[in-house]
């Protein structure tokens, strides 16, 4: 029996990057493309690559054009969401329970960061939540660590003490990303086996071959083969 009943296509406008789409005033095809060509640094991406970045991005309510999040290679072609300080700043003062934070640092004779304290305060909490990064353990080699070493190790102790407030979870900042990328690679990398080699005994020098000794008349006879004495005198005939 033929029937007139259309069919109906299942919606995708209330999925995630539907709504992102719709708070910046994209559709979901031109959102996709320039999230991958301006988010991501190789300007491609899959769809899962995509959906977990979107995913991270919605959750926490981040503006990837501004740069608050944005996307860091993985081995394996997967990407990590790293949040940027002005996106952690963001989050953490649109908390509902944020009252307060307050910053500490500390300094060598020389003006050398040594460590630096952040607490922050919470509205449904009697104690603060304090904590402290030291300089020798968050130092890395790249450049801002080299151009601003106090504002980094302050970013630190803020981005810490921030997780140890409020939870935020499943988000990092670009030193804990390229440290969980080396270590992968490092315990990715095959041992090389060591082989322990036979430890031969040294062969024994040759023995010199023997002198020949020549005929000598005016030597001494040779002693007496078992114990028996020779006379070479000769006898007078």
């Amino acid at each position: 029996m033929a029937t007139n009943q259309a069919i109906t296509k299942p919606k995708h406008d209330d999925g995630i990057l539907a709504q992102m789409s719709a708070h910046y005033g994209l559709d979901r095809v031109q959102m996709a493309e320039t999230l991958k060509k301006t988010i991501f640094p190789s300007g491609q991406a899959t769809n899962e690559q995509l959906a977990a970045f979107v995913a991270v991005a919605h959750q926490y309510n981040l503006n990837p054009f501004l740069k608050e999040i944005y996307a860091f290679p993985a081995k394996g072609g997967g990407i990590m969401p790293i949040v940027s300080i002005d996106g952690w700043i963001k989050i953490i003062n649109r908390h509902p329970q944020f009252e307060s934070m307050s910053i500490q640092e500390n300094f060598s004779e020389d003006g050398k960061p040594v460590f630096t304290t952040c607490t922050i305060r919470r509205k449904d909490r009697s104690e603060p939540t304090t904590v402290t990064e030291h300089f020798a353990e968050c130092v890395r080699g790249t450049d801002p660590w080299k151009q601003m070493p106090n504002r980094m190790l302050r970013h630190k102790a803020v981005i810490q003490c921030a997780r140890y407030a409020f939870g935020f979870s499943g988000i990092q900042d670009e030193d804990e990303a390229r440290d969980a990328v080396q270590r992968i690679d490092t315990e990715a990398r095959p041992a090389v086996p060591t082989v322990q080699r036979r430890s031969i005994a040294a062969a024994p020098a040759p023995e010199p071959p023997a002198v020949p000794v020549a005929d000598n008349p005016d030597a001494d006879p040779e002693p007496a083969v078992r114990g028996i004495r020779l006379d070479f005198e000769q006898e007078q005939f």
